[in-house]
């Protein structure tokens, strides 16, 4: 694969990091199209569009659109542009989807170089264990879902997710469990469990399903039970809504 290597991407943007173990970080995200799973919460568009979406200018909300594939060279390009309009503003790359892990070959080139420029933050579903092993040498830190059948409509991934464990628990990594109202004590504790096996001091972030404008419709009581119930489990946890879109930014 050339260096200046291209692909079909979604979108590139700078933005608040509105979940998990980075919340509130200014982060370049990179999202990269397709997915292996259907969750019945996603509301991202998954399939590469004709042209990508491209920020005008960092953080205003308002895009471009360019032609596909993108080369590596004009994402770099803008990144570094972006940084040294604001410098030091930005925390890290969000390598997003979708899931990116489906792109490992990509990833593989494409990581060291972005790294020159912010460190990288890999977004997974945490089910393609297989990726891991060419990749964990090259990001910096992994937010890693489990994905509760409740709340996705799936079957159950456990397997999936403790091979994905096992592989990563000595990166930087955090794991996110996303609960709704539908949600119950055995499936968290399974997830508890399987974060337990592999290192209990893995951060968990229980996220329950939030709304467009902020709007969470799990009763603090019950987000206040699992936290004490994941608590016995593991050594770190916290309860964080989707502030993004509480905040209103993409």
């Amino acid at each position: 694969m050339k260096t200046d290597s291209a692909t079909d991407l979604i979108e590139l943007f700078s933005s608040l990091q509105g979940e998990g173990a980075y919340l509130g970080y200014r982060q370049i995200f990179l999202r990269l199209p397709g997915c292996n799973l259907q969750c019945s919460y996603c509301d991202t568009a998954l399939l590469a569009p004709e042209r990508c979406r491209i920020e005008t200018e960092p953080g205003s909300g308002l895009f471009r659109e360019i032609p596909q594939p993108v080369t590596l060279s004009r994402v770099c390009d803008l990144a570094e542009a972006w940084c040294s309009e604001l410098p030091g503003a930005h925390h890290s790359f969000s390598i997003t989807g979708g899931e990116p892990l489906l792109h490992g070959e990509l990833l593989a080139v494409w990581l060291p170089r972005l790294r020159e420029i912010l460190p990288v933050h890999l977004e997974t579903n945490g089910t393609l264990s297989d990726a891991l092993p060419l990749l964990l040498p090259l990001v910096d830190h992994i937010s890693m879902d489990i994905k509760l059948p409740s709340s996705t409509g799936l079957p159950p991934l456990w397997e999936q997710h403790r091979r994905f464990l096992e592989l990563a628990g000595e990166a930087n990594l955090a794991v996110k469990v996303i609960v709704g109202e539908a949600t119950t004590d055995q499936e968290l504790l399974i997830a508890c469990d399987l974060v337990s096996e592999a290192d209990a001091g893995i951060p968990l972030i229980i996220q329950p399903v939030t709304g467009h404008g902020g709007r969470v419709t799990v009763a603090p009581s019950r987000l206040l039970h699992w936290q004490a119930l994941a608590a016995s489990l593991v050594r770190e946890v916290r309860v964080i809504p989707q502030t993004h879109r509480m905040l209103g930014v993409a």
